[in-house]
């Protein structure tokens, strides 16, 4: 494979030269082009405008949580004693989680240490039971500019944490600091060349780039210009050389793929949206080729932002994944954005397409928010796929906002079918006034993040909540949004238990179309996973499997059965 690779490299070096070439000579242009189309978004960027600005003597308040079967939610920016601190401000949350433990996770996030200025450091905290607790963490490099955090995880379970600075002389440049305990201590950080509004994606595909790092960012603000990505194959010990992407994309992420293709995806200068992949990234001995040059999306809107929403921010960024499971969807790429509705005029809807051919077409754009009114905002659309193909879609909305019109909720809606339908738009927090606690900037910042697991959804998000502008962890049990609509409808299975109600033992039987992978798995009404019945292969046909609940406390219980990328479910009640 490597020297495969090697002589590909060899026979397309002119090629690449020329390539990269035209692609230079395209980005000298295409800031300017931008810049005519939209000024005022194309200088978003990060400057260091005020001074550190210490929080003597603060006060403290109690932190803010909340709990249901479907979410629980709990502030990370707190103090060692678990405290709400008045008076300093958190935002642009990210987030990593172990893939070998999800009780370790890690959250970084733009800290302000007083509101009344705008001097972010790399604020960071850890958890090792799941977000019940988190360690907060003092900042990277105390009393250092730093912004636009981004987190990501290696199969190994090291923790990285990508962050902006810049030097003396006003220039963009990132570096990477590493964890190799779960977040509780981290490296002096390694030189990732980098710009303004970088993203990262680690190689979790087990192929020949497993643990590789990939990082993009806009190139008009890069430390390389007007080239805009880097990666490492050496576990983030070093960074190559930059390069450039076809399209340009900015403002936007990456992916990769089921064999460890590379997808990026971003804003193109003009509000639309452009995909580039690259299937030789993986190999580190390979000269990165872009195989699909840049392919537009067409999500029926365009990326913005200072609007009233967010008057110094962006509407959200531009959000990339891939399927990567064993069912049917398997290699669908999915990209999903907050954007402004152009032709209708609404303001802010999150908008959903795919490709089933690794991103060459792009299928009709899909409207995730159900609301009726054109007048609400859907804004910081976040997108993630899990393991077995679910899609999960988060966004903040202001449908439901009674006298102030920027009132914002978080929403939350997922698929099991690639993206066909999706589950109801379900309400997951208070209503919320996102312009208050504003750290000297009026923004709730860019974004928001999130992991999806088979277990659930872990999310990172910004919210006022406390009446102040802090940092939360999420977790979203999506086999509860909408369980008790999916048992009254048809099911994707046709699969039921007797008897029910029952006491300590009941059958579970179950008809399979096709051989599939099958898991059956039994959940609590607060989505806790409290047993696994069944996890392997399985031929079509009907088939009967016991549950044993004497160890189980008497209750309602749901039983999930997944399949070929399809999910149902049944209620069992245990009375004893």
């Amino acid at each position: 494979m490597k020297h495969k690779y090697i002589k590909q490299t060899q026979n397309l070096l002119f090629s690449g030269f020329i390539l990269a070439l035209l692609f230079h000579l395209d980005f000298l242009i295409s800031p300017i082009k931008a810049q005519n189309n939209n000024e005022q978004i194309l200088q978003h960027n990060e400057v260091q405008d005020d001074a550190y600005l210490p929080l003597i003597n603060p006060k403290k308040s109690p932190a803010y949580s909340s709990s249901s079967s479907v979410f629980f939610t709990s502030q990370v920016n707190v103090d060692v004693y678990g405290d709400n601190l008045i008076g300093d401000a958190a935002n642009e949350p990210s987030i990593a989680v172990d893939p070998n433990n999800p009780d370790f996770i890690v959250i970084g996030w733009r800290q302000f240490d007083n509101v009344s200025s705008n001097f972010r450091q790399a604020g960071l905290a850890y958890t090792d039971d799941g977000g019940e607790t988190w360690y907060n963490q003092p900042p990277l490099e105390a009393g250092i500019f730093r912004s636009d955090p981004v987190l990501g995880s290696n199969t190994d379970g090291d923790f990285f944490y990508n962050s902006l600075t810049l030097d003396n002389a006003g220039n963009f440049f990132c570096t990477v600091f590493r964890s190799h305990d779960s977040g509780e201590t981290w490296d002096g950080g390694v030189f990732a060349q980098g710009g303004d509004k970088q993203w990262i994606t680690i190689d979790h595909s087990g192929g020949l780039g497993n643990n590789n790092i990939y990082s993009s960012w806009s190139a008009s603000y890069s430390w390389c210009y007007p080239n805009f990505f880097t990666r490492s194959t050496d576990l983030g010990n070093s960074y190559e050389t930059c390069l450039s992407i076809p399209g340009n994309p900015y403002w936007g992420t990456m992916a990769i793929g089921y064999e460890g293709e590379l997808f990026v995806a971003g804003n193109n200068g003009s509000g639309g949206i452009v995909v580039a992949r690259s299937d030789n990234a993986r190999d580190p001995d390979a000269f990165v080729i872009w195989d699909m040059m840049s392919t537009s999306i067409d999500l029926d809107g365009s990326i913005t932002g200072f609007t009233e929403i967010n008057p110094e921010g962006l509407l959200g960024q531009v959000w990339i994944d891939v399927d990567r499971s064993n069912g049917v969807g398997s290699g669908n790429v999915y990209v999903a954005a907050s954007v402004k509705r152009d032709m209708i005029g609404d303001p802010g809807d999150v908008m959903f397409a795919k490709s089933t051919d690794g991103g060459q077409n792009w299928g009709s754009p899909i409207r995730i928010n159900t609301d009726i009114s054109t007048d609400n905002y859907q804004w910081f659309g976040t997108m993630s796929v899990a393991p077995d193909g679910r899609i999960d879609i988060i966004w903040l909305d202001t449908r439901d906002a009674v006298g102030y019109p920027y009132l914002s909720s978080l929403y939350y809606s997922y698929s099991t079918d690639q993206g066909v339908t999706w589950s109801e738009n379900e309400k997951l927090s208070e209503l919320f006034n996102p312009h208050i606690g504003y750290p000297n900037q009026n923004k709730m910042g860019d974004y928001f993040d999130m992991v999806s697991d088979l277990d659930g959804v872990h999310i990172a998000w910004a919210n006022t909540l406390n009446n102040e502008e802090d940092v939360y962890y999420g977790h979203i049990n999506p086999w509860y949004v909408g369980v008790e609509e999916q048992i009254t409808k048809q099911n994707s299975f046709l699969m039921f238990n007797y008897p029910n109600p029952f006491k300590d033992a009941t059958s579970i039987r179950y008809e399979l179309m096709d051989n599939e992978k099958v898991n059956i798995s039994v959940y609590d009404v607060y989505g806790k996973l409290v047993d696994e019945i069944k996890n392997g292969e399985e031929s079509s046909g009907i088939h009967n499997i016991v549950f044993d609940s004497s160890d189980l406390t008497p209750g309602i219980y749901y039983c999930k059965l997944t399949a070929g990328g399809k999910s149902g479910f049944i209620k069992m009640i245990i009375n004893k």
